[in-house]
Formats: structure tokens, sequence, C-alpha cells
């Protein structure tokens, strides 16, 4: 039984995420129904991480098993028309060894959060940034973020649904850009808590408000306490960018 990995990118809007659920369309959902259309088989198509609804992906992974072997190009092409009108696409698609796995094999995430900052809603961009429209300081979230890499016990940054055993988490990298009037929060790690990602730009953008200072931010790590970070920051900023494998 050959198994396939897929890189695949989506707009997360009308999704309620990634996992199948009984109260709306799913990614996973969709990418399972255009396989059954191509070959006929009830598949399970197992992700590297489960995205929130609104939620958006450039390089989601995922991992299928089929039961008869087909060229990657040709699931890949197949898989992709039955997605149509959905906004799911697979990039890539490569036949891979059966001890690789979607979510365990998976080395480190790359999430990106984009702030819109200027007084002018998205238009182009509706749906795919967080509008802020009170000036931001780039450097103070920066100088707050360094505080925020290594291995923490990150708490105060996580869901009060998280059902992780362990809020230890090691960032890799907690990068603020300024590219005109986008702010860039680039994350990586191994591993993510629920609305990690989410509550860290939540948190940074107190700071880039002035209302918040760096000592703010490493008290509310401190805390261990969600209600001492920031706001859960709205989905659409957020985007899957990057799975890595060894």
């Amino acid at each position: 039984m050959p198994r396939y990995k897929l890189t695949i990118e989506y707009d997360g809007a009308p999704f309620v995420g990634w996992q199948r659920q009984d109260n709306g369309p799913s990614v996973q959902a969709a990418l399972e129904e255009a396989a059954f259309a191509f070959c006929g088989e009830r598949v399970a198509m197992h992700g590297a991480g489960r995205t929130d609804a609104g939620v958006h992906a450039a390089g989601q992974v995922a991992h299928v098993d089929l039961e008869h072997a087909h060229d990657a190009g040709t699931v890949q092409a197949a898989i992709n028309f039955h997605l149509k009108p959905q906004p799911v696409v697979i990039t890539e698609a490569a036949v891979v060894p059966a001890d690789f796995h979607a979510r365990f094999s998976a080395t480190a995430r790359r999430y990106r959060y984009l702030i819109l900052n200027r007084r002018a809603p998205p238009a182009l961009d509706r749906g795919r940034v967080w509008h802020v429209p009170v000036a931001l300081d780039r450097n103070a979230m920066a100088g707050a973020a360094a505080l925020l890499v290594g291995r923490h016990d990150f708490n105060s940054f996580r869901s009060t649904a998280c059902q992780a055993a362990s809020s230890l988490k090691t960032l890799d990298r907690l990068d603020v850009t300024r590219h005109g009037d986008r702010i860039a929060i680039d994350v990586a790690a191994r591993s993510f808590l629920h609305n990690q990602v989410r509550i860290l730009a939540g948190t940074l953008q107190l700071v880039g408000r002035g209302q918040w200072t760096r000592r703010d931010v490493e008290q509310a790590l401190l805390a261990r306490d969600r209600t001492r970070a920031g706001p859960t920051a709205p989905p659409q900023g957020l985007c899957l960018m990057e799975v890595r494998y060894d």
C-alpha cells in the first residue's frame, strides 16, 4: 500500500479548520472526498497540524495511503481536479516510505502572522491580515519577542482549552519585521500549543501600541497564567507556511 506525502495550500475562511468535524466543512474532509472521487477509496488524510477555523496554509503537509499505486503527479492532478471549486490545492506530491508520518516525522513548523498596520482597512488582503489601524512600533515588538525565544513554560500563551500535557515548548524563531504597512511575525518551533501563535501576536501588538513594555511580556511569561498574556489575535492573519522534515 503506497504512501503519499502531499503539500497543501488553502484559504481557511470557508472551513471550520483542518480536522473533519460535524459542525461544518473542513479541509481534511474536502481532501478525503476528492480522493474518494479519484480512486473510489475511503482514505484518511493525516495532517502535520490541525489549523483552526479561518487559519490559512501555504505549506500544510499530509500523508495518505492508497490501495493501488499511482504516479505521484497523477495523484496530485486528480485530487486537485476533484477539489474544485474549493480553495484547496495540492502543490506537491511524492511517494514516501511507509514509516513517514506527516505529524510525527515533522522536525519544525513555521507560521507567519500578518498585521496590516494602516488607517485604511484592507481591500485586496481582506481575510488574510489583521487590520490594526493604530501605529505599531516594530522595534519594540521585536525587542519583546526576543524574550520569548528558547525553551519556556508557555502556559500564559495557550488556550484554556489546550489539551497538551505540558506547556513547555521551545521557540526556535520569533521575528518581527515590517514591509511597508505590513508587519510580519514569523514563528518556528517543532510544535506549538493551541492558539500559541495567535496569543503571541496579540501580546506583541500591545507592545507595538505602547500599552505594554518588554517587562510586561516577561512578567506574563513567568506568571504561567493565561489571563496575564495579551488577547488571542484573529485567525485570518495566521498562515502555516512550512513543515520541515529530516
